[in-house]
């Protein structure tokens, strides 16, 4: 749990981000079965108190929960009208500073959101006590049981994070396609302003994070473990409406898919990974499902240092393509189609997509 420690009076044993397993005895108890608190030892030691406290919904002072449903709901529709210069005008100074990314984020989700409404599905009121921003502040939501998060818990991990009054809402936009939309808010004055901004689908190629669940599983059991990792990573990524989120729900299946986890293909957050391929070695960043129409995808991403030749990189991604389905013949009854896509440093890529049942 790095130099955090849970302050709880039961001592249970959260799964913050499954990074750890670690069980530490509680330094003290601290009242509120739905209020955990955090206290980092080296902080204690430098004698500076840092802490962070996590409130749920219905722990929310009225007044509190009530501006920060107006202001999600109010930066929804700002999204959903496409409104990029008015969510800016509303957002904390060094994200209205930096904006591009929110921006065109705002942009790309256009057309899943014109027109949708918002409904609020989770708050959480989150506060950060300290004289330094906290390298990795940790917030543990509602309540935990001895085995760690329980149906109604989460843990909500943000790095660098400045003191102050935080609020993460998250939303469902009743558009034609199943979305979530969330805010990070923070308090300016007496108003919430936007800290961050996430906008995502809930569904895959028509399919939600428990039927790729549910599909993870049934090709676990026919002995096709990449295809199941890939599908169980897929399904916790549904599951989550932001990445830096975990529940109940995700935690189990990180922990039914880590024995799957391969040694030969790319893991989120890891180091690429080597394949041969046409008398070459190619550098493979990352291997993830997508959704085109009905059909399940899957991508493949390589490094390149040039793309501006497409002629030459098309006839490398066919050759990347095909030797990634040599290699891994499973793929052939997971996917329709296999879409390799080569990037340069700058992260211009370059895709090719070829359907499995043209793939020699």
């Amino acid at each position: 749990m790095s130099v955090g420690m849970l302050l709880s009076c039961s001592g249970s044993r959260p799964k913050l981000m499954r990074l750890s397993r670690n069980v530490r005895p509680p330094l003290s108890c601290v009242a509120s079965s739905r209020v955990l608190w955090i206290v980092s030892a080296a902080a204690i030691l430098s004698g500076t108190l840092t802490a962070q406290t996590c409130l749920t919904a219905e722990d929310i002072e009225p007044r509190t929960r009530a501006a920060i449903e107006a202001a999600s709901v109010r930066y929804f529709n700002m999204v959903a009208q496409g409104d990029a210069a008015g969510l800016r005008q509303n957002s904390i100074p060094g994200v209205a500073a930096d904006f591009g990314g929110i921006e065109t984020a705002i942009k790309d989700n256009q057309h899943n959101l014109t027109g949708s409404k918002g409904t609020i599905r989770a708050l959480f009121e989150l506060q950060a006590t300290s004289k330094e921003p906290i390298p990795r502040a940790e917030f543990l939501c509602g309540v935990f049981g001895k085995s760690g998060q329980t149906a109604n818990s989460a843990v909500i991990v943000l790095s660098n994070l400045p003191p102050g009054d935080y609020a993460l809402a998250i939303l469902d936009a009743d558009g034609k396609t199943p979305y979530s939309v969330s805010f990070v808010l923070q308090t300016v004055g007496a108003d919430w302003k936007v800290g961050g901004f996430y906008a995502k689908a809930s569904q895959v190629g028509g399919h939600d994070g428990q039927w790729f669940l549910t599909r993870a599983r049934e090709l676990k059991t026919k002995g096709k473990t990449r295809s199941a990792w890939l599908y169980y990573m897929e399904a916790r990524d549904l599951l989550s409406p932001v990445p830096f989120m975990s529940t109940q729900a995700t935690d189990k299946i990180y922990d039914e898919s880590q024995p799957l986890q391969p040694t030969d293909l790319p893991t989120p957050g890891g180091p690429a990974v080597d394949m041969a391929a046409g008398g070459k070695t190619y550098r493979v960043t990352s291997l993830f499902p997508v959704g085109i129409g009905d059909d399940i995808d899957l991508v493949v991403k390589y490094q390149s240092p040039d793309v501006s030749n497409a002629t030459q990189t098309y006839q490398q991604n066919v050759v990347v393509i095909k030797a990634l389905m040599a290699k891994y013949p499973e793929f052939r009854d997971t996917f329709a189609a296999i879409i390799a896509r080569a990037t340069e440093p700058s992260g211009k890529d370059y895709g090719t997509l070829l359907a499995v049942k043209d793939i020699p």
